[in-house]
């Protein structure tokens, strides 16, 4: 069965079928050629996204929208370049702490870019910066947004591998800030090495108050999430509606520039948005079922625990199999299938499922910087109307940064099993 199931997909992405399709699709062949019933389709789509903590998804895309709707990340932009502009390579800097702060808003890497990527772009170029390096540094910081509370692609693992979806949005917190130290880390360099320019913003103490003020009730959003959470008033599916929720208040009754036209838009975005997502969530569990039929990962984990039993090893090995799966699988659809084959051999041999989940997105988070299928790479080349391959080009210098953070977070389970730990008991 597996033998079938795997030709057909890579026939299918060979005729370039949507990955989405091409899950579905083969699945299905499968399902038909053994003879079981057509029935199990629907029924197997249908309980994969009959999910509580799916639920969070749409909410949380919903108030990333509603946030960009006010208009506030222009706000937040002015007052992240009063604190840092003034260094060399200042509005680089700029971008990497504003994918930061934007990333406790939106848990996505394609909406950081969506908002943030064509305003990043066009500021650092003004400054005279290459639009090369612009691009690749505007989508290597998208990474943080996936990482850091609320994550969509977390939310997602917590639900194919059934561990504690609390514990993973606490645990990509301080991956998150070393991946921000990171990317800043190189820009240093790079400052000094390309004599990159300083921003000409001119600060002072009356214009950092009034940004201060202003950004406040959205910069407040994170943390409104993370002591709910803490607090155990209430989970991350709770979190993500009473985030909505403030989004909308904050949104009508603070900055007072949320209309009835843009509260449709968002809702349409977020109906577009999920409806993707949920059919490659659907596809890729029918996926995934057939390869458990098969008994496949049952037999992976004993293979992987027959290598080694030493969680390091285990890592190592699972970081290879995504950098080459994050080349040609979209990372929700990865996520749903190998989080359930590799995540119970990892946790018998040690590894916290907390590590293993941050380990996996991360890396997939890298994939979306990978040709072929790097969807971030396409989302800059359109956003900016920029070649593609310049893009590529542009991204390349900075999987130092980025590999360097994955590599520590994989060698040292400490830095994300040590904060949820330490806040939930």
């Amino acid at each position: 069965m597996t033998a079938i199931l795997l030709v057909s997909f890579a026939l299918l992405l060979v005729l370039g079928a949507p990955i989405a399709v091409a899950l579905g699709l083969s699945s299905a062949v499968a399902i038909l050629v053994y003879d079981l019933p057509a029935s199990v389709l629907m029924q197997r789509a249908v309980n994969s996204i009959d999910s509580t903590p799916l639920l969070a998804v749409p909410m949380f895309i919903m108030a990333a929208a509603l946030l960009s709707a006010t208009g506030v990340t222009t706000y937040m932009f002015d007052l992240v370049r009063m604190i840092v502009g003034r260094v060399r390579g200042g509005m680089a800097h700029v971008n990497v702490l504003l994918s930061l702060v934007f990333a406790g808003m939106s848990g996505a890497a394609l909406a950081d870019i969506g908002a943030l990527g064509g305003m990043q772009v066009r500021e650092m170029e003004k400054q005279g910066y290459t639009r090369r390096f612009a691009a690749g540094l505007t989508i290597a910081s998208a990474t943080i947004g996936p990482i850091f509370p609320p994550s969509i692609p977390l939310i997602i693992f917590a639900a194919a591998a059934e561990v504690s979806p609390v514990k993973l949005l606490l645990a990509g917190i301080v991956p998150a800030l070393i991946l921000t130290a990171m990317l800043m880390g190189y820009i240093a360099i790079a400052a000094r090495r390309q004599n990159l320019p300083r921003d000409d913003v001119s600060p002072s103490l009356p214009a950092f108050l009034r940004l201060s003020i202003i950004s406040l009730p959205a910069l407040l959003t994170p943390v409104l999430l993370i002591g709910g959470l803490l607090s155990g008033y209430f989970g991350p599916t709770e979190a993500a509606g009473i985030t909505v929720g403030y989004a909308i208040l904050i949104g009508l009754l603070v900055y007072r520039t949320l209309t009835l036209q843009a509260l449709i838009e968002s809702a349409r975005d977020t109906v577009l948005a999920t409806g993707n997502i949920l059919f490659v969530v659907a596809a890729a569990a029918l996926f995934a079922w057939v390869l458990t039929m098969d008994q496949v990962p049952m037999r992976a984990g004993e293979w992987l625990l027959g290598i080694s039993d030493n969680p390091l090893v285990l890592l190592l090995i699972l970081n290879l199999v995504l950098l080459v799966a994050g080349m040609f699988l979209e990372s929700i659809a990865a996520i749903l299938i190998i989080a359930p084959i590799v995540t119970p051999a990892l946790i018998e041999a040690g590894a916290p499922p907390e590590q293993i989940g941050v380990v996996m997105v991360l890396n997939l988070m890298i994939g979306l910087l990978t040709p072929p299928i790097g969807m971030s790479l396409y989302m800059m080349a359109i956003t900016v109307k920029m070649p593609f391959a310049e893009v590529v080009r542009g991204v390349i210098p900075f999987f130092v940064p980025l590999f360097l953070a994955l590599a520590l977070v994989t060698l040292f389970p400490s830095l994300t099993a040590w904060l949820p730990t330490y806040l939930m008991e």
